[in-house]
Formats: structure tokens, C-alpha cells, sequence
């Protein structure tokens, strides 16, 4: 394993890390354990692009919450340039949703 390839994986770390402080203001849980994120690429280059949902199109927070997910994630030293790509496919559902906020919710 390249050192370059430890260092990408651990920046995905870290941007999950960063993830997981930023909440859907409606629901208690942050957007990491609400499976609101789908996947988080990093290339060689330190670009990170993160796919990712709303709990609906219409929610409240359409416009913001990509916007503060793609400024803490470029806050971190290591990423040069980050994009947020939305999607609604699939649609987001509960099914999503980590044990650990199902368990924050009571819905175990």
C-alpha cells in the first residue's frame, strides 16, 4: 500500500469525522448517521466530491446545508477542492438511517 493511499483513506476519515458534526435541523442526529451521505470520494489530488440527499427536495435547508457540508469539508488543511453533487435517487428514507440514530430517535 502507497503512502499516498493511506493518506487519502485517512482524509476520508477525517471528512467523515467532519460529517458527523453537522445536523439536519430538524432531526437531532447528525447527516453522516442519518445516511444522508452516499458516498465521499478523495483522488490523488486531495479534490473531494461528496454525494449526498435531503430528507426531501423540499426541505428547509436545501440551499444551506450542501453549502456548510462543502465549507467544513474544504476547511480541512488537506483538501484543495471540494464539490457537493445532490441527488434524490435514491430517495432518501428512514431506511438509510444508522442503528445508532434510529436508537436517538426511538425508533428500536
Amino acid at each position: 500500500m502507497s503512502e499516498q493511499t493511506i493518506d487519502t483513506e485517512k482524509l476520508g476519515e477525517e471528512i467523515v469525522r467532519v460529517l458527523k458534526t453537522i445536523y439536519d435541523p430538524e432531526i437531532p442526529v447528525d447527516i453522516y448517521e442519518l445516511g444522508l451521505i452516499y458516498d465521499v470520494f478523495v483522488n490523488e489530488d486531495y479534490e473531494v466530491k461528496i454525494l449526498m440527499t435531503l430528507t426531501s427536495p423540499n426541505c428547509p435547508v436545501a440551499e444551506s446545508l450542501p453549502q456548510e457540508v462543502n465549507e467544513k469539508v474544504k476547511s480541512l488543511d488537506q483538501v484543495k477542492d471540494s464539490e457537493i453533487e445532490l441527488t434524490f435517487d435514491p430517495p432518501w428514507s428512514q431506511d438509510l438511517m444508522s442503528e445508532e440514530a434510529k436508537l436517538e430517535l426511538g425508533m428500536l
